[in-house]
Parts: structure tokens; C-alpha cells; sequence
């Protein structure tokens, strides 16, 4: 029997009978039965109390004791040697009985099937009579400027973290760019039909170095700019002992 079967069969009891199962019973059954999972699915297994104990968060024995004496009356647990002292664990086997008293499953089948027809019905009647709409409202959009704001500023980042370029040439493409009418909707690059940043930056670079269309650095904002970006790790390999 798979544990599909063992499940079915203690759920078919505990709905047939809510009047003597408790958690810690369920819980204990199947705990058995991860354990008895975990152990290769064996026949027999040894079942260690204070193991169990830990394991489903019970702290009196006498509480376990009795729901475990429980399990075994309905048939959900077979003992077949009891622990003799505190060294020595129950040796049980697990079971899923459906006779003998042992609940069939028609109840819970029966049911089950009432509650899923009536949901169903439930859920028809409020999708296709329901005029109270669940769809959030679309009122609460920021108004365009905020919006092209976000955008701008967003744009700006990813142009600034080529940081390869001169900081000059990166703000002028930004400013640029990023240009727009007072009441357009779009930013000048959301106006072309493809815009790679990379490769319009490549461009504009060769464009600023041919026409020389952006300020230059001074000497104290180039070395800066070679430090953040690294120009001048080069140095590093030169051995400058030989140019003596």
C-alpha cells in the first residue's frame, strides 16, 4: 500500500469519525509514515518515542502514549514488539484498515463532491451576474511629467555607468537625448524606432573626437577620471627601474 492509500484511508476514518481523532493522532500517523519512508519503506520498523515526541511537538509521554494506544485500537499502527525500557524503541508496522468499524470513504466522497458542485455553481453565478468589478483602478497613474521624469533619470543612470568616456561627453548625450517638448509624452530617444545606448555612445565618441564638440577635461578632472576608471592600471606592469 503507497502512502496515496495510507493517506486516503486515515482521512476516510478521521471525517467519519471527528468525535475521537485529535491532531496529535494525525499528526503521530503520519510521521510513522515519513519515517517508515525515510527507512526504504520497510515492513517493521523501529519507532523511537522521544524521537516521535520531538518531532511533533508533544511533550507529555502520557499524551503520546495515549494517542498511540489509540492508533493501535483503530488499526493504523500494528505493534509488534514494545519497547521494554528507555533503551529499546516500539518495533510497530503501519497499517490502513477498511473494515472492521474502519471508515470506507463514502461519507468523505460524498461530501467532497457536494462541495466542489456547489462551488463551482457559486463561482458561475458571481462571474456571470457579479457587477461589482475585481479589476484595480486605472485613476491613480502619475501625470506625464513625473512620469517622463523617471524615465529621464533612468536613462541618465545607464548613460553614466559607461564610465569609460569623458563625464562631459556622457551628460551632453544625456542632455540631448533626453530632450522633449513641454507637453510631449516621449523623451527624444523613446522617438527612435532602436536605441542601443552602447553603440550610440561608440558613435557619438568618434563624432566628439573628430569635431571636438565637448569641452576637454582639465588635468586635475582627467587624472581623477583615469583613477575611477582605471586608465592607468598600465602603470602598474612598467619597470620603471630600467628607465634609468
Amino acid at each position: 500500500m503507497n502512502g496515496y492509500d495510507l493517506s486516503r484511508n486515515w482521512f476516510n476514518f478521521s471525517f467519519e469519525n471527528p468525535e475521537k481523532v485529535r491532531p496529535i493522532h494525525a499528526a503521530i500517523f503520519f510521521f510513522a509514515c515519513e519515517h517508515c519512508n525515510r527507512l526504504g519503506g520497510k515492513d517493521k520498523f523501529g519507532f523511537p518515542s522521544q524521537m516521535t515526541m520531538d518531532a511533533i511537538g508533544v511533550k507529555n509521554y502520557q499524551t503520546y502514549g495515549r494517542a498511540l494506544k489509540d492508533l493501535e485500537d483503530w488499526g493504523f499502527i500494528i505493534f509488534v514488539e514494545r519497547s521494554r525500557n528507555q533503551y529499546s524503541a516500539n518495533i510497530i508496522s503501519i497499517s490502513a484498515p477498511t473494515k472492521n468499524g474502519i471508515a470506507r470513504g463514502k461519507a468523505l466522497d460524498k461530501a467532497t463532491l457536494k462541495h466542489v458542485s456547489k462551488q463551482t455553481r457559486s463561482t458561475v453565478y458571481s462571474t456571470v451576474y457579479s457587477t461589482v468589478s475585481i479589476d484595480k483602478p486605472l485613476t491613480n497613474k502619475p501625470s506625464n511629467q513625473e512620469t517622463k521624469e523617471c524615465r529621464e533619470n533612468s536613462f541618465r543612470e545607464q548613460v553614466a555607468q559607461h564610465t569609460q568616456y569623458n563625464p562631459k561627453m556622457l551628460e551632453a548625450f544625456s542632455d540631448y537625448w533626453t530632450e522633449s517638448k513641454p507637453k510631449g509624452k516621449k523623451l527624444k530617444f523613446e522617438m527612435q524606432r532602436t536605441f542601443d545606448i552602447k553603440r550610440r555612445l561608440k558613435t557619438w565618441s568618434k563624432n566628439d573626437t573628430k569635431f571636438g564638440t565637448t569641452d576637454k577635461l582639465s588635468p586635475i578632472e582627467q587624472a581623477t577620471h583615469n583613477i575611477n576608471t582605471g586608465a592607468n592600471a598600465w602603470l602598474n606592469d612598467v619597470d620603471f627601474s630600467k628607465l634609468r
